[in-house]
């Protein structure tokens, strides 16, 4: 029985179908994203979408690929694609019959007596995606026809017809190969079986992407197709179609596609499920390791990486690569905290999840990573802190941190709007960065320790008892929980989860009995099915759901939505504060996220979430730090 299931009978069914997305990746920084229909309905989607190196970023090479079963000279289009108006044509969706995710991404459409099933697989070191037909029942002479949909732009763009794309095509060993734009790579098309090319060049006018359409952005574009593929196809037979930046030997590529299936990870179970979506994050390029912090269109980021790191790590077999993504990092650090301190403080926090990083990475990776050569950089980034940088960020006469750098955000609550309204500024102490900075001092004094750097440890152990007191007599409440944060006389009095961040830390001034109280407080009003609100719903600032335009959603982002990454530190308080009896919790959050599994983005954890019920996902599809931390509430349980 497959793990992931699907009503087939509300497969045809648009309203059901179309806003569950596919995302396969590799580690050449490669991926394939659609619906599970086969219709794009972001910008983003596409069959090939590859790193270009030239242009930076990636592009959109192979939107889709239509498929058409042709026998008695009468014509079925088992593709899919909205046009102006909220038209689709063709409506290969009516055929659709089962769709699976193990081992590949399946597809079956079934047309009278004809059975044909798609599988798609993307090569794991190349930018490559191969696609495998068969034709799994037939009574007829059956005849394929393909149809390739070419985009050659950027993730972020669209493009239209216009005159500069080249429309002629070359020939390639068992196929043929376009190159529309001068100084793109050449896309090489080709079959395992010999197929007719025949040329038909026209432009597919206003193709829509209905994801964009309700974001805010542009949303309609035109697609050029260059003409078909066409060959005979038996009952039982299986064609293998490489897309690719390289030519292939043809001869290979039904043995290729097997061997790719078995590096695959099986998608048995919903932890089968999360180390696959785990190691998704992880790209090599140009000889270096890093780690994407989310499909589609987020990049490398500093702050994200050392938050998921372990989590992502724990159940890998090969955990070498992680400590490589760690290292990688270090001259970035380095480089844009300490050389350049003065340009790049508008994150005031990054720094500080760089210690986090490094106990997570001990806690749950022993060995991947040799805590002791990093004592420099950590003498380095604390003195950074305690120095200060001139008109941003200070040290206070009590030790806290001081953050404003006026018109820019100072924390992951970054939201900013495209007219410049910061959403949640947070100047002043903040409380999870007093905090992680409370930690970063007590992590670097356990390493000057086992180094027998005894004038370290005694500069430093009294800073941090100072900070310490500071940090109580700042932050705590009558009620025993902590502030947001402190601008002056102005303590805001606003139920974050910054305070859970606090207490979940290794290192913490706070007693178990503060703990508890803000365990409590953030159950009862920030605890969801998909993770921890980012404001307390009995806030006159609290938004529910994030909607509308970008500026609308900015507004919205950070004053309530449910972030799943919190949870990580929700779990490490529970068990801290319960013990074994807080694991029954834990168990309760993670079969809730067994249901999300098949909803948004097959297989993995989107971004954020409504904070009202049903708790919708919004945002990127696929989230490194979301992924981590479920992970690691599965470890808690399992532990137990």
């Amino acid at each position: 029985m497959k793990y992931i299931q699907f009503d087939n009978s509300k497969l045809p069914n648009l309203e059901y179908s179309l806003f569950k997305e596919i995302l396969r990746t590799n580690r050449a920084g490669a991926y394939m994203s659609t619906s599970i229909v086969g219709c794009n309905t972001r910008k983003y989607h596409g069959l090939l979408v590859c790193p270009i190196e030239k242009f930076g970023g990636h592009y959109v090479m192979l939107s889709s690929l239509q498929c058409s079963v042709i026998q008695h000279e009468r014509s079925f289009n088992l593709g899919i694609q909205q046009y102006k108006g909220e038209y689709f044509e063709p409506k290969g969706h009516k055929y659709m019959c089962d769709y699976s995710a193990d081992p590949t991404t399946k597809m079956t459409h079934r047309v009278g007596g004809v059975v044909l099933s798609q599988e798609f697989i993307l090569s794991q070191n190349e930018n490559q995606v191969l696609i495998k037909y068969t034709l799994e029942d037939a009574h007829s002479d059956t005849i394929l026809r393909l149809k390739p949909f070419l985009a050659f732009r950027n993730i972020h763009e669209l493009t239209h017809e216009n005159f500069q794309a080249n429309t002629h095509y070359g020939i390639c060993n068992g196929g043929v190969s376009f190159c529309l734009y001068e100084g793109f790579p050449t896309l090489f098309m080709q079959t395992s079986k010999k197929a007719e090319f025949i040329s038909m060049p026209d432009w597919y006018r206003d193709v829509e992407y209905i994801k964009e359409r309700y974001r805010g952005y542009g949303y309609r574009e035109d697609l050029y197709v260059p003409g078909y593929f066409e060959f005979p196809i038996k009952k039982g037979e299986s064609v293998v179609v490489s897309a690719s930046l390289n030519e292939q030997p043809t001869s290979t590529l039904k043995t290729k596609f097997s061997r790719e299936v078995s590096k695959r990870t099986p998608k048995d179970s919903m932890k089968n499920l999360l180390i696959n979506a785990a190691q998704q994050f992880v790209q090599r390029q140009d000889g270096s390791v890093m780690l994407k912090a989310g499909y589609h269109w987020k990049g490398p980021q500093m702050r994200d990486m050392f938050v998921a790191l372990a989590g992502l790590a724990m159940y890998q077999d090969d955990k070498k690569v992680y400590g490589e993504i760690f290292e990688s990092a270090l001259p970035n650090l380095r480089r844009l905290y300490i050389d350049q301190a003065a340009l790049n403080s508008t994150s005031i926090d990054v720094p500080l999840w760089f210690f986090y990083c490094i106990n997570e990475m001990e806690r749950f990776c022993p060995k991947t990573i040799r805590v002791n050569d990093y004592f420099d950089l950590m003498s380095d980034l604390l003195n950074h802190y305690w120095n200060g940088v001139p008109g941003k960020m200070h040290r206070q006469d009590n030790g806290l941190i001081y953050a404003r750098n006026e018109g820019q955000p100072q924390t992951w609550m970054n939201s900013k709007t495209s007219y410049g309204l910061l959403v949640t500024p947070r100047y002043g102490c903040a409380v999870e960065v007093n905090a992680l900075w409370y930690n970063a001092i007590a992590t670097s004094i356990e390493v000057a320790r086992n180094l027998k750097k005894k004038a370290f440890v005694a500069e430093w152990e009294p800073r941090l008892e100072m900070i310490g007191r500071s940090f109580l007599n700042t932050f705590c409440t009558p009620q025993g929980t902590l502030y947001d944060y402190v601008d002056g006389d102005y303590k805001s009095p606003s139920v974050r989860p910054n305070q859970l961040i606090a207490a979940g830390l290794k290192y913490t001034p706070l007693s178990r009995e503060q703990k508890k109280q803000i365990l409590e407080l953030c159950t009862k009003e920030l605890l969801t099915p998909r993770g921890i609100r980012s404001l307390t719903p009995k806030d006159e600032k609290y938004v529910g759901a994030i909607e509308g335009d970008p500026d609308q959603r900015a507004l919205a982002i950070h004053q309530g939505t449910a972030y799943p990454w919190l949870l990580s530190f929700y779990a490490d308080v529970m068990v801290d504060v319960h013990k074994n009896s807080g694991i029954a919790q834990l168990r309760r959050i993670v079969d809730d996220f067994e249901s999300e599994i098949p909803q948004h983005c097959i297989g993995t954890i989107s971004e954020s979430y409504n904070g009202n019920p049903p708790h919708q996902a919004k945002g990127a599809i696929s989230m490194a730090w979301n992924v981590a931390a479920v992970l690691k509430l599965m470890n808690y349980v399992e532990s137990k």
